[in-house]
């Protein structure tokens, strides 16, 4: 969209993620966009200036957009409120040069080159000509991130000891998935045409030493130099995360307390079902480690990804006309299997624009083949329907009546993490989580959320432990007295309860977003019922506010309001 004096918020909007598209064909690629199937972003410090820059110029257009006239419609302003919100916090990170550091088990410049590849379009021997370019984009990607990475370095900026060992780690399972001297992108590139065999294997082993090279790099060049840096970011940096992360500047002493208000409140609940369980058990955690040997399971990774699939499909067809009101393409949405080297948690991506690829979730399962159903229920309920995926693809479904930023790239993580612990809560108050099993396997991973605010905002800040925690009150949070707080009270295996910890060292102050979205989720729930008494609509309600597009907490809670 070419730049002119008479646009609104919203073309401003829309003019921002075309630009984007070009600088980051990752992002093309999410969005599906075809032409950006064969690139990669510049991922140097120069590829993040002009990003930063692209922002500015936004922020100015954005200016003289709000003063033209229809620009304080609802459906402009709401766009304009999260145009300047998301630009201004992106602006704080980059201009901290946090982009300097970015290391760790997730989210970083080289996680997305080796992610995007799982999405880019694999269908036509086209498709595979451009992954095949793609392929040969991958040195050149990763070259600019240790660019980043050695600037950093000059500048005395450094990531953790903890997040950098383990992003090592990772780098050696991408270049090495077996044993066999076989990397991840040979692998991935296996499963294309004959027709390209050659080139494919050329560029995936190109890529594969690309890997093994930076990880070389890592292990004897950065992880020395940053021997001894924390691994926490403390009060300054951890705010400006948590402003990128949650859209608003948050009170994080209250947030601390509120995270710890809501463990003890699970707390009691966990104990009475527990009870139904396992009666004497002591804990509910010893209760979750008898359902781990004795409750029901599913056995073998295909059967697990069809199981969750047929959850996903009944939820549909229980809410779907009943709380909610789906077009048939949102009602589709694929279970997939996460592949190797990817962090713990489970995780969803969303449509293409044109639902050409649909949304889809993704299981981990860290070389497991037999899974507990109490812990998949309602991560399964939060990851796809009705939580992430109704919500994003819903986004993408009425993108035209939005704007494109507001239905994708101007997503605020805890507005979207909010909204699928808020589903998982819906469900329970629906009457989906009767057993016990499955209920106390939804409140282990509710009282997980409250965890995360607890020991991500308590170990970054270094805050005291209340005189009335079970656990070492008077004492002062440290990483080590996060994971062992976290392992007591979670029913997780030590090596997902290890991966957490690093990826709250990884992206401080993102984990904090679920349990106070899901709090915003539900404020902003409470006053739309306050306003419209016995007509309150919940049904309508919900089609309303997964319409809407993203926000902030704060903007969040005074649109839910609103509706």
């Amino acid at each position: 969209m070419s730049e002119t004096k008479s646009q609104l918020p919203r073309e401003v909007a829309d003019a921002y993620v075309d630009e984007l598209v070009a600088l980051d064909p990752v992002t093309g690629t999410y969005l599906g966009v075809k032409e950006s199937s064969s690139r990669l972003p510049d991922t140097s410090p120069a590829g993040q200036e002009a990003l930063a820059e692209l922002a500015r110029r936004t922020l100015a257009r954005l200016d003289e957009a709000e003063r033209r006239p229809g620009a304080d419609s609802d459906i402009e302003r709401r766009c304009a409120r999260l145009l300047r919100e998301r630009l201004t916090a992106e602006l704080a990170v980059h201009e901290a040069d946090e982009g300097l550091r970015a290391v760790g088990n997730m989210g970083t410049a080289a996680h997305h080159v080796r992610e995007v590849f799982t999405v880019t379009p694999a269908d036509t021997e086209e498709d595979w000509a451009a992954i095949a370019e793609r392929l040969r984009a991958v040195p050149a990607a990763l070259g600019g991130y240790r660019e980043s990475l050695a600037l950093g370095l000059e500048r005395k900026l450094y990531a953790g000891p903890r997040p950098t060992a383990v992003f090592i780690e990772q780098l050696g399972e991408w270049a090495d998935t077996d044993g066999s001297g076989r990397g991840w992108f040979e692998d991935f590139a296996a499963a294309g045409p004959d027709a390209l065999r050659a080139e494919l294997d050329e560029a995936a082993r190109a890529a594969t030493t690309a890997v093994a090279e930076l990880r070389d790099w890592v292990r004897e060049v950065y992880a020395p130099a940053v021997e001894g840096a924390p691994d926490t970011v403390g009060r300054e940096r951890y705010a400006r995360w948590s402003r990128y992360y949650n859209g608003t500047d948050l009170d994080l002493d209250e947030a601390y307390a509120y995270g710890w208000s809501e463990f003890h409140r699970l707390l009691g609940e966990m104990r009475k079902e527990a009870e139904k369980i396992l009666p004497g058990a002591g804990t509910p955690w010893v209760a979750l480690a008898h359902l781990d040997e004795h409750g029901r399971h599913i056995e073998g990774v295909d059967e697990v990804r069809d199981w969750l699939q047929g959850l996903m499909d009944q939820a549909i067809d229980a809410l779907d006309g009943t709380h909610f009101e789906l077009a048939e393409r949102v009602r589709k949405v694929e279970s997939r299997i996460a592949p190797p080297g990817s962090a713990a948690a489970p995780y969803y991506t969303a449509p293409s624009e044109d639902f050409s690829r649909p949304g889809r979730t993704w299981l981990p399962t860290m070389g497991l083949t037999r899974f507990p159903v109490y812990d998949l229920v309602s991560t399964w309920y939060h990851e796809g329907v009705p939580g992430h995926h109704l919500q994003l693809a819903q986004w993408a479904h009425v993108a035209e009546n939005l704007s494109r930023y507001q239905a994708s790239v101007g997503m605020v993580s805890a507005n979207a993490e909010g909204w699928a612990l808020y589903a998982e809560r819906l469900m329970d108050e629906l009457g989906f989580l009767t057993d016990a099993e499955v209920r106390l396997g939804y409140l282990d991973a509710q009282m997980m959320r409250a965890a995360r605010v607890i020991v991500d905002i308590g170990m970054h800040l270094e805050l005291e432990i209340p005189a009335d925690s079970p656990f070492h009150p008077g004492e002062r949070w440290t990483p080590e007295l996060a994971e062992e707080f976290f392992g007591a009270h979670s029913s997780r295996p030590a090596d997902f309860v290890s991966s957490e910890l690093t990826r709250y060292l990884t992206i401080p102050g993102q984990a904090i977003g679920y349990k106070l979205g899901e709090r915003a989720w539900l404020l902003g729930r409470e006053k739309a019922r306050e306003r419209h008494g016995d007509a309150f609509d919940l049904k309508a309600w919900h089609m309303a506010a997964l319409s809407q597009g993203s926000l902030g907490l704060d903007d969040l809670v005074d649109e839910l309001a609103r509706l």
